[in-house]
């Protein structure tokens, strides 16, 4: 079962893909995959639903091409974001493996579909791309006392470009990188939201990112050095994580602040995919 919305900007509908491939109207259910939703038990309530046979049926096809494809999950209310979580990525990038998770947020307008263009900003001549596995938080999380208890509190998985513009993050941050990671559309998102319990283990998933065709990352989660269980866990200890919220987990190694690929410029595409989460294809536009 997955979880999209589909229609133009700010006007998406949510639909759900069954195991068959059908497509089916969730407006019945709910007005939007948000934090209402995930935190009332809506994966199990649109389980239920479905199997009653009591959703409309879509014609469309079944990757929503009729459709605009937008965000899975409504806009969250905090985009959180761990660094430097592969070590690969970190010796790429000039720094030792951190010893705790690095945090920083992107603004919740970075978010857009996962065909939407990337719109590089006025005087921005560093655009990198990180392919990323987004965790969807399903329920309050706060001081949680193990990685078991945190995934817990996951309601599903999403695929998330952490767009970065790399001279604002490290030349011009004073020394916090969220400047780098903030302009709109600096966050394709989807296609698809999966439910945790239909991805068998959130370590185990091949991420891959292109170019133009060219292949530029291509790794495991399984060499990200903080799990999944364990990033929640961690955050829990200085914030409150709410429902909806998106906590993208680092990339692999294989991006252009490597000094091995050229910046993103536009007339430029950037595919990615996640096993089980989808592809997305975001073509590059000057704002």
């Amino acid at each position: 079962m997955r979880f999209l919305r589909l229609g133009s900007f700010s006007e998406e509908r949510p639909h759900v893909l069954d195991d068959q491939e059908r497509l089916f109207d969730l407006s019945p259910l709910t007005g939007d995959i948000d934090a209402e939703f995930l935190s009332g038990d809506g994966v199990a309530r649109t389980r239920a639903a479905l199997a009653a046979g009591e959703l409309p049926a879509v014609d469309d096809p079944a990757d929503g091409t009729g459709m605009r494809v937008g965000a899975p999950i409504a806009r969250p209310m905090a985009v959180l974001c761990i660094g430097q979580n592969y070590a690969a990525h970190a010796a790429e990038s000039g720094s030792k493996p951190p010893e705790v998770p690095i945090l920083f947020f992107k603004h919740p307008n970075t978010v857009v579909g996962p065909h939407d263009d990337v719109l590089i900003p006025r005087g921005a001549e560093q655009v990198d791309w990180e392919v990323e596995l987004g965790v969807v938080i399903g329920q309050r999380a706060s001081c949680l006392d193990t990685a078991e208890q945190a995934l817990s509190h996951v309601a599903g998985y999403v695929l998330a470009d952490d767009v970065s513009e790399r001279a604002f993050q490290k030349e011009q941050s004073g020394g916090q990188w969220s400047k780098g990671k903030c302009a709109p559309t600096f966050n394709p998102v989807g296609p698809w939201f999966v439910p945790a319990d239909e991805i068998a283990d959130p370590q185990g998933l091949r991420l891959r990112s292109w170019v133009n065709g060219e292949p530029r990352q291509d790794s495991s989660t399984a060499d990200m050095i903080f799990s999944v269980g364990e990033i929640v866990r961690h955050l829990s200890q200085y914030l409150t994580l709410e429902p909806g919220d998106l906590v993208i987990t680092g990339t692999p190694e294989g991006v252009a602040m490597s000094g091995r690929f050229p910046f993103l410029a536009p007339g430029d595409v950037v595919e990615m995919e996640i096993d089980g989460l989808g592809r997305q294809r975001s073509g590059v536009k000057s704002a």
